[in-house]
């Protein structure tokens, strides 16, 4: 019997039961994979506790998007996979769970220098970094600041943008800014003078701005410092983006990503899989829990836990 993490209210980390399920067999064009490890996201606790909408529940539903593990199964009509393969999953849907299926598209090919806890850390962050930084056109020469640079999507957006040759100042605590120096961000404490202090450590002036941190002192500090407002975005405050006049990436935006958004989330995979098995990409990894602790998880990832959480079924 496999099992998955259900649940069927709205509520409290609480709500998340660990709940046997049929094992899954794929249909012609999917492929059946045995989870090795489940990467926690932001996104999963929004919907769970209903802050992000996601319609009524009529039945038990499943968590998470990003996972890694080895196929097991696969259909008769899928080529360039077979049973052994390792994987990163990505983009799928109910992944907090021993099985599951999915299809090709959500699938890149794991090298062995990329062990499963990366491997599941990998999806939404990633995925979020690139294609906004593409979204915004950033490239060398550029000066970007980032609100929330020690996070999962923060990480990944210093390392897109510094690998691309763009200047990248970043707020962070006191306590996480060697972690930013790390990757080659120039961290700044988030606060009072905030404008002050990213102009002083950029004092060629900031051409674009990432919104991770979704306060209302992000907002205005990248509105003081960024003349090109169509060159800012948030990735939490998408409902208040419209009226800003600056863009919006999920987050609760109520414009769904293009065609070209959404292709280049999945162009992000391949990329960043190979930039880790060669030792140009890092992962923060956090703490690490059994699938049926995914309740305590949730609990960790609300109270702000370092480094990204993994359930290992």
């Amino acid at each position: 019997m496999a099992v998955a993490i259900t649940y069927s209210a709205f509520g409290d980390p609480e709500v998340l039961t660990l709940t046997d399920i049929e094992p899954p067999v794929p249909a012609a064009a999917e492929i059946a994979v045995r989870v090795e490890a489940v990467g926690v996201n932001p996104l999963d606790a929004k919907l769970r506790s209903g802050r992000r909408p996601s319609g009524p529940i009529t039945e038990p539903r499943r968590v998470g998007g990003d996972g890694a593990g080895v196929v097991t199964a696969v259909g008769a009509e899928v080529e360039g996979y077979r049973p052994g393969d390792e994987v990163v999953v990505f983009g799928a849907a109910g992944v907090y769970a021993s099985d599951l299926v999915v299809t090709s598209a959500q699938l890149t090919p794991r090298p062995p220098q990329v062990d499963a806890a990366v491997g599941a850390a990998l999806g939404i962050p990633f995925g979020t970094a690139y294609q906004t930084l593409r979204s915004l056109g950033v490239r060398a020469g550029d000066t970007l600041l980032v609100h929330g640079g020690s996070g999962a999507v923060g990480q990944a957006v210093i390392q897109f943008a510094v690998l691309w040759g763009a200047t990248v100042v970043a707020t962070t605590s006191d306590r996480r800014a060697a972690r930013v120096r790390d990757l080659g961000g120039i961290p700044v404490a988030y606060g009072d003078g905030l404008v002050d202090r990213v102009r002083a450590a950029a004092p060629q002036g900031v051409t674009a701005a990432i919104d991770i941190a979704g306060t209302d002192e992000a907002i205005e500090a990248s509105l003081a410092l960024v003349a090109d407002r169509a060159r800012i975005a948030t990735l939490v405050r998408g409902a208040d983006a419209a009226g800003l006049g600056i863009r919006a990436f999920m987050g609760g935006s109520p414009r769904p990503l293009s065609v070209l958004e959404r292709a280049w989330r999945a162009e992000a995979m391949p990329v960043a899989v190979a930039l880790v098995a060669a030792g140009a990409f890092t992962v923060e990894l956090g703490p690490r829990l059994p699938l049926a602790e995914a309740a305590e998880a949730h609990r960790l990832l609300e109270a702000g836990a370092d480094g990204k959480i993994v359930l290992i079924p």
